[in-house]
């Protein structure tokens, strides 16, 4: 298998620190400009065309061929391992040499929170790959350096402080010394610890938050007075520029699609009498959450493909807010580009944290989904709540098939053998989720991926990203392939993947999960042109190199949405 030499791997792992340093998506100078790219189309009424040449793109097709080369048209391959000629006319086509670089199909998250991490105050950077306080002071100083003098720099979930050599959070001093002209303020998961430095400290007494005199923020309600703080000062600006980031990060990392799986309902929001409410980094308002995703989507900004998913959790008999929903909301509505796409993790008051009481109102919630026949992702965190969705899933099924719905169970960290072949039976599916990378131990790892992937089930993987899981893919596959956590621990024995396994599950077979399989998640003609070329071989690195992968060159629909200038784009 051919791979990078070792002079362009250096640069190339250059290139992606530079990336990481950016982390939270600040866009790079290659990214170029947006009308410029818009005259050029109006310039070709019959439609642009991209050919990659001398790649090694893994297709991830029925017969995962490799092939050199690709070519797309009107946003959709039109030719794939071979290029068949051009239609276009004279400045119509660009020729991108790949030079031997890997690529794959753009990466798909079946189950991931981009749209809270859009809303995230501040300037949010996500650490998830800062490995010491050393990585944070090159990731927030590159970060300070493109953001607006004084601008409040924000890590908000997504990282866990086990991952770092010191164990532990950084403290006021170490946080002045890293940012000196920045207030600063890092939060660990939901609702804390957090840590802030002296200007953010001036900021938060102001407000009267408690601030250790190490800067330290107690958990719970302190931390969540402190994120409260944060966004009484956030306006809608800067909410849309943080979604903005938060697809600009994620095309950096090769994710072309989002399957965003909602929030809680924070105290105060309409309907919070017949709903669960809880505050936190994974609270919102779900009548306005949607409104910056939506201006960018409408002004045709957008950077990665989003399936909403509306996350309900009814206290009420009557399933006041999810009745609504399924019957006021177009099911499947929406473009390529942004479309709901079902009803996710939660329907009714699901017990949280592994505590099994089977909800009163879930036999009618099941009943109102499949009925409607909309999509559903159930989240599960124990063997007993596997159960008590598998057991309402099977008697709905006597009377509405469950197959054709693309039921699945999200993140299935002990699900058995008996209940896989259960869901084997009814048709649907998992949806796997590796975010005991960041802090699991060999007694608190999972999912059990090998198990489950020779089960035969319907099975496809993504992040659980933005609170307690991370969003880079790189990341998660890391941990399908070598069971090992974020300090290389490994805790996941007998359960890893091989690459091509673990891929296969981030890109073909998660098309299932939005009925989009004939669209996304392989390199095939007539399917949607999202693809992602890496900085190095996601095939034949070594097991750590696999961390530091990400795209240098990012395609969605044929628009190039990140391009960091590592490879050679020209006319013909």
């Amino acid at each position: 298998m051919q791979t990078l030499d070792t002079t362009r791997l250096r640069a190339a792992r250059l290139a992606f620190g530079l990336i990481l340093a950016l982390a939270g998506g600040i866009a790079v100078a290659h990214d170029g400009d947006r009308e410029r790219d818009r005259e050029r189309e109006r310039a070709c009424p019959e439609g642009r065309e991209i050919t990659l040449i001398n790649g090694r793109i893994h297709t991830m097709d029925d017969k995962n061929r490799v092939v050199s080369t690709v070519t797309i048209r009107n946003g959709k391959f039109i030719a794939v391992g071979r290029d068949e000629g051009s239609f276009a006319p004279q400045g119509c086509r660009e020729i991108i040499n790949l030079e031997g670089r890997t690529a794959t199909p753009g990466l798909v998250d079946n189950h991931n929170h981009i749209v809270l991490l859009g809303l995230r105050p501040g300037y949010h950077t996500p650490l998830e790959s800062a490995a010491s306080f050393d990585d944070i002071r090159t990731i927030y100083r590159n970060r300070i350096r493109s953001a607006p003098n004084g601008a409040f720099i924000t890590t908000i979930g997504g990282f866990n402080p086990a991952q770092f050599a010191e164990k532990r959070l950084p403290t006021l001093s170490e946080l002045d010394a890293i940012a000196p002209g920045n207030p600063v303020y890092l939060q660990v998961s939901f609702t804390g610890p957090a840590s802030t430095n002296s200007a953010g400290r001036i900021f938060f007494a102001s407000r009267g938050i408690t601030v250790g005199a190490d800067g330290s923020i107690a958990a719970n309600a302190p931390t969540v007075a402190a994120l409260n703080a944060l966004r009484s000062v956030q306006t809608f600006a800067d909410k849309k520029r943080s979604t903005m980031d938060a697809m600009t990060y994620a095309a950096s990392l090769g994710i072309t699609s989002n399957f965003d799986m909602g929030g809680f309902l924070i105290p105060g929001s309409p309907d919070h009498e017949d709903e669960f409410v809880f505050d936190g980094a994974a609270s919102w308002d779900p009548y306005t959450a949607y409104d910056p995703l939506l201006e960018l989507h409408r002004a045709g900004e957008m950077k990665t493909r989003v399936r909403i998913f509306f996350l309900s959790m009814d206290n009420a008999l009557a399933i006041p807010i999810l009745t609504r929903r399924v019957e006021n909301a177009f099911r499947d509505f929406g473009n390529d580009w942004l479309r709901i796409g079902g009803l996710g993790e939660f329907i009714t008051n699901w017990p949280l944290f592994g505590q099994v009481v089977p909800p009163a109102n879930y036999p009618a919630a099941v009943r109102k989904a499949a009925e409607r026949g909309w999509i559903y992702q159930q989240h599960t965190l124990s063997s007993a709540e596997d159960s008590v969705a598998i057991d309402a899933w099977e008697n709905i099924n006597t009377s509405v098939p469950v197959a054709p719905l693309h039921w699945s169970i999200a993140h299935a960290l002990t699900i058995t053998p008996a209940n896989i072949e259960r869901l084997k039976k009814l048709g649907a599916g998992l949806a796997l989720h590796g975010f005991r990378y960041l802090a699991g131990t060999p007694t608190s790892a999972g999912p059990p991926y090998r198990t489950i992937l020779d089960s035969g089930v319907k099975v496809g993987a993504g992040s659980d990203s933005a609170q307690i899981s991370t969003l880079n893919p790189w990341l998660m596959l890391y941990y399908m392939t070598t069971g090992k956590n974020s300090s290389g621990v490994l805790i996941n024995a007998g359960q890893t993947l091989t690459r091509q396994e673990a891929m296969k599950l981030y890109t073909a077979e998660n098309g299932w999960f939005s009925k989009e399989e004939d669209k996304i998640g392989s390199i095939e003609k007539g399917k949607l042109a999202d693809l992602t070329v890496l900085n190095a071989d996601y095939f034949s690195v070594p097991e750590e190199s696999l961390k530091r992968l990400g795209s240098v060159l990012t395609i969605v629909g044929g628009r190039i949405v990140h391009n960091t200038g590592a490879v050679n784009i020209y006319e013909r």
